[in-house]
């Protein structure tokens, strides 16, 4: 089973983009972030016509989750757990039915934080919290789940092309880097760190200065699986070439190959 993560900056601006690498790539599940509508706007029918059950989080003007499966949904739930005031679409849980088992597969989209000295980084270091304790309880099940998406936490240096540009970012901050640690330190795996060691693998290219030429680069977009995930992983790869398209994302996809036959 290929499951993709992508936040795509806006499904409507990158609707043409979005659906033809779908099309190259054909992952069974593909989990999108930051698609900047609301569920009622959202147009899913290309995404169907290609074969894929579609369910939606949106919120209009910006954050938003979606996913699309090629098998149908078992259930699906909004919202993270640990904050009922919280009215931010960022967050999209669902339980997929394979024909060899069923998967639990996250849609998530972490606040940015920044700047570190107003609301904003409190708020993104509280969701996290939120997210470590809902995942405690999903390990509790012992069953194959994957909580994926746009982190906006680069973990190490190596994660960055210029880890000294980032010092003081939200995404680069000991609280942030240490709470995606603790995340981790649960059980989970970060599925590209677990098949490629190396650094200069990027998923975010800022649109300014150009960073996409000069391979100005941050990983922040992850795929992290509990133990009876990662127990299937077979391949885990970005497709960088994807930020060098007509109208791009400042993101690019990244996806795993899980063995849901093991």
């Amino acid at each position: 089973m290929k499951i993709a993560t992508w936040n795509i900056n806006g499904v409507k601006a990158r609707i043409d983009t979005a659906l033809a690498w779908l099309k190259e790539a054909e992952p069974d599940v593909a989990c999108f972030q930051e698609i900047k509508s609301i569920d009622e706007n959202f147009p899913a029918e290309p995404f169907r016509e290609l074969g894929y059950n579609v369910e939606t989080h949106g919120q209009k003007g910006f954050n938003g989750v979606a996913l699309l499966s090629k098998h149908p949904f078992d259930e699906v739930t909004a919202r993270l757990p640990g904050d009922a005031e919280d009215e931010q679409a960022r967050y999209l849980e669902g339980v997929i039915c394979a024909p060899c088992g069923t998967i639990r597969i996250a849609t998530l989209y972490l606040p940015n934080g920044n700047p570190v000295d107003s609301p904003k980084f409190g708020y993104k270091l509280a969701w996290m919290e939120r997210l470590e304790k809902h995942a405690r309880k999903l390990l509790e099940e012992e069953e194959p789940f994957v909580l994926a998406g746009d982190y906006n936490v680069i973990p190490e240096p190596e994660d960055a092309r210029h880890p000294d540009a980032w010092a003081g970012d939200a995404l680069f901050r000991p609280e942030s880097r240490s709470a995606f640690r603790a995340l981790k330190n649960l059980g989970l795996t970060d599925a590209l760190r677990a098949c490629h060691g190396e650094s200069d693998r990027y998923t975010f290219w800022d649109y300014q200065a150009g960073a996409w030429q000069k391979n100005n680069g941050i990983r922040i977009d992850h795929l992290l699986l509990s133990p009876q995930a990662a127990d299937r992983l077979r391949a885990c790869e970005i497709d960088s070439h994807v930020r060098g398209w007509e109208k791009p994302s400042d993101h690019v996809p990244i996806w795993i190959d899980l063995d849901v036959e093991a």
